[in-house]
């Protein structure tokens, strides 16, 4: 439990700069104290005691804005930088090193039982208001766009933006020397549509000299 505690503590102190002490963390982090609560009652959902993990649960949503079913599967190093209005369902996997920013929805699609929310991989990071829906595979050392809305499986080292989400960039993460680097840099993205526009206007401008 207390190593636990340390490696949630320590994983804050490596991708927040704001943060400053300890005891900021564990006073003033609404992320830090929604994963310590889902820790909790995840343990107690094991353990078939329902009603008590989703009550831990329901409360830690109300101190803390932050929803996450106690079903769902988290690994090691799960950062939620802000969180307000994050929702993560009840069938959902969580690998380690991943990095959720503030309304991030990772939810389920139809009424239907059993797996119906998204599988996150290794080193991921999810960038603000992004939704993840349906029962598929986000591999490992994805980037996923600010807004973007996710309906498909994304293969490993991949940049998705867009509405529906789509691929833009291919082998953009890397792990060197088996030290997990996160890419915090969510906001550095490619926009195919500003490229686009570029195209046209270098034609129109071609054309133009053309006619004259």
């Amino acid at each position: 439990m207390f190593y636990s505690l340390k490696r949630e503590i320590q994983v804050v102190f490596e991708r927040d700069p704001a943060a400053r002490s300890v005891v900021e963390i564990m006073l003033c982090y609404p992320g830090f104290h929604a994963i310590i609560n889902h820790r909790i009652a995840h343990f107690l959902y094991q353990k078939k005691m329902y009603l008590i993990a989703r009550l831990i649960s329901h409360i830690s949503r109300f101190l803390t804005g932050i929803e996450i079913h106690p079903g769902a599967k988290i690994g090691r190093g799960f950062f939620i930088d802000h969180g307000s209005g994050i929702v993560i369902g009840e069938t959902t996997e969580i690998g380690d090193n991943v990095t959720l920013y503030q309304g991030v929805t990772l939810g389920g699609t139809g009424k239907q039982k059993g797996k119906r929310h998204p599988t996150i991989g290794n080193n991921v990071t999810i960038s603000a208001g992004a939704k993840i829906l349906g029962s598929f595979y986000i591999g490992n050392n994805v980037k996923i766009g600010g807004g973007s809305v996710v309906l498909k499986s994304v293969p490993d080292n991949c940049t998705v933006i867009g509405v529906p989400g789509r691929i833009v960039v291919r082998d953009g993460a890397r792990v060197e020397n088996e030290k997990v680097e996160v890419d915090l840099e969510h906001h550095m993205l490619p926009d195919p549509i500003a490229d686009t526009l570029a195209v046209m206007q270098a034609r129109i401008e071609e054309l133009e000299k053309r006619l004259e």
